[in-house]
């Protein structure tokens, strides 16, 4: 907006001096002749033209600086899918939540950051957790996500996501060791719709004897537009035997979502365990915020403006 005035007022005030010219060379009577009438037209006209194109090659790139200053805030939340889509280069991005159910309650939190544009930094926390009674932190997580390829014509977008399971849990709250999981993601756009695949595999570290446990996940959600800032979404989502005390289990979840802002993704919702040792029903709510910019912090603040 602030371009466009400028070059608004610009030719307001070239129409008014070209006005005022004219005026004065009116008032003193001078004439001019056939030739001469002709290099004033092209000079003129040669001006015009240096003028537009000098207003077009600047447009250009104020343009498409203001396309790239804009935060758009890339959740993973509600979903147990992970989108296939990274954090924008430079963005440190934020997502927290609560889950409440009978006798299990926490708070989960998931840190992101866009070192490169296809490579995202990640860290995973729940700084609370409640179950039966029993109070305390849970295990933490690190790693990235790498995008492949981006989604083109009919191709998905493509990513490897890595996450190491460290274990920071207290009161027994956690698996004890040290764990690894390896997914593949996959998300395409088509019109208003989108969809998330994943598929994994999970190596959960045995406490005192070493050696890892293995299960497999697979998930698919569905998102969609419901009107203006509002959105809804639905998955399905599973793991598959890991040992004696941890069966397969298999969900169902169904959320809404509201974006006030580019940069903030609100989300609520329950989802219900089919199968397995999880809580029956759970219900959560929480927030992605893409906090700045921090490789361009100025054009981060025109963006939380806007």
């Amino acid at each position: 907006m602030t371009f466009r005035s400028l070059r608004g007022h610009n030719v307001s005030a070239a129409v008014a001096e070209r006005g005022a010219r004219n005026a004065d060379v009116a008032s003193t009577g001078v004439r001019f002749s056939s030739g001469d009438k002709l290099r004033v037209l092209a000079r003129r006209s040669c001006a015009l033209a240096c003028f537009l194109l000098a207003g077009f090659t600047q447009s250009a790139p104020l343009h498409a600086q203001a396309a790239q200053d804009e935060i758009v805030a890339v959740p993973n939340r509600p979903t147990f899918a992970t989108t296939a889509e990274t954090v924008q280069r430079g963005v440190l991005e934020i997502e927290y939540g609560l889950d409440a159910a009978d006798g299990h309650q926490n708070m989960n939190g998931l840190l992101k950051f866009g070192l490169f544009k296809n490579l995202e930094l990640r860290l995973a926390n729940n700084p609370f957790e409640r179950d039966n009674g029993v109070a305390g932190l849970s295990d933490s997580g690190a790693g990235f996500k790498f995008k492949i390829f981006p989604q083109k014509d009919a191709r998905p977008t493509f990513s490897i996501l890595y996450t190491a399971s460290l274990p920071t849990a207290t009161a027994g709250l956690g698996t004890g060791a040290t764990g690894h999981s390896v997914q593949l993601l996959l998300s395409k756009d088509l019109d208003k719709h989108h969809i998330d695949l994943n598929e994994g595999v999970q190596f959960v570290g045995r406490p005192g004897v070493g050696g890892y446990d293995r299960n497999y996940f697979s998930s698919f959600s569905y998102a969609h537009p419901i009107k203006g800032k509002w959105g809804w979404t639905g998955e399905v989502a599973g793991f598959s035997w890991t040992n004696a005390t941890t069966p397969a289990s298999m969900v169902v979840l169904g959320a809404v979502t509201y974006s006030p802002s580019p940069r903030l993704v609100l989300d609520s919702g329950a989802y219900v365990t089919v199968y397995g040792n999880l809580p029956r029903i759970v219900g959560f709510a929480g927030f992605t915020y893409a906090i700045s910019d921090l490789y361009h912090p100025r054009a981060a603040r025109r963006s939380a403006k806007n």
